[in-house]
């Protein structure tokens, strides 16, 4: 059985908090700005810790 390492359990949590970006209850332009942070910080802790 294959461990997870903290940058990818950390980069599931952004990709969650992305999409719960675009559920929220406020503009489409505040969703969006959050939405591509917390996807820009999943990607970038992807590509440093070798996850898929």
């Amino acid at each position: 059985m294959h461990a997870l390492n903290p940058s990818k359990i950390r980069a599931l949590a952004h990709r969650r908090m992305a999409l719960s970006a675009l559920r929220a209850n406020s503009s489409l332009s505040v969703r969006l700005t959050r939405y591509n942070a917390a996807m820009a910080k999943a990607r970038a802790l992807e590509a440093a810790g070798g996850a898929l």
